[in-house]
């Protein structure tokens, strides 16, 4: 029996018609739909995405992996490994395999440990991956901000990690898009005060999804416990314009 096929499938920011035709496609032909869930009190955010592009298929089988919300690899990395085994069993018995995740597979995804893992362990498998639409584009298209424009410099970082290399982040680039700001946005707002940006930041939540949400007042969030789907972008516009030498 010859393996099945795994493919990483990005289901894109939250709204369900902003997934690409090629991946429900795909959704709607595989054996498995394999989706992240936080924890086991929560719905994968995911197939919360990807379910009403899926037509109802009773051969079709929907697989829910744990992958709980925290850095400790004495937790996380058991999750992983059962993860592993049971889309492994499902590839080896010649099932395809389609592994969701919000947003683009290959960015800030636990599908590219996934992807990693099964290369080493089952060689022979194909994978296959399917881009989508990113929270970094979606949330600029959200408050009509261009992301970048001529000679402007982006970066794109997770909030949590390495509050102190902020402010020369700030100075380096010109568009900052800080993903997961949930926890942190005490500090942040602090280190934005101080740099002279705060005018410059804006608070969006979920962004494309029906409950979306829009600050530009961080200060006035400051204290509160934001959604962990949130991102801050913070833009100086102080170098836009065609490059030199354009025409």
């Amino acid at each position: 029996m010859s393996n099945g096929k795994l493919y990483g499938v990005g289901v894109g920011p939250g709204a369900p018609d902003l997934m690409t035709l090629r991946s429900v496609q795909v959704l709607n032909s595989v054996d498995v739909i394999a989706a992240p869930l936080g924890n086991k009190f929560t719905k994968s955010v995911a197939w919360g995405i990807a379910e009403p592009n899926i037509e109802e298929n009773p051969d079709q089988e929907q697989l829910f992996l744990s992958f709980p919300m925290t850095k400790n690899p004495k937790i996380l990395k058991p999750a992983w490994e059962i993860a592993l085994n049971e889309i492994g069993e499902r590839l080896t018995a010649g099932k395809s395999v389609a592994f969701i995740a919000q947003g683009d597979p290959l960015f800030f995804s636990t599908f590219t440990y996934m992807m990693d893992e099964i290369a080493v362990r089952l060689p022979e498998v194909e994978i296959e991956v399917l881009p989508a639409v990113s929270s970094f584009t979606a949330v600029p298209s959200a408050i009509k901000a261009t992301i970048a424009d001529g000679q402007e410099r982006v970066a794109i970082v997770p909030a949590s990690y390495g509050l102190e290399t902020l402010p020369e982040i700030f100075r380096l680039f010109d568009t900052t898009l800080l993903m997961k700001v949930g926890s942190i946005m005490p500090e942040l707002v602090e280190i934005l005060e101080k740099e002279n940006l705060l005018d410059k930041a804006v608070y969006i939540s979920k962004a494309t999804m029906e409950d979306e949400t829009i600050i530009f007042d961080l200060k006035s969030i400051k204290n509160d416990k934001c959604d962990y789907f949130s991102m801050v972008m913070v833009k100086k516009s102080e170098r836009s314009g065609v490059l030199a030498g354009n025409s």
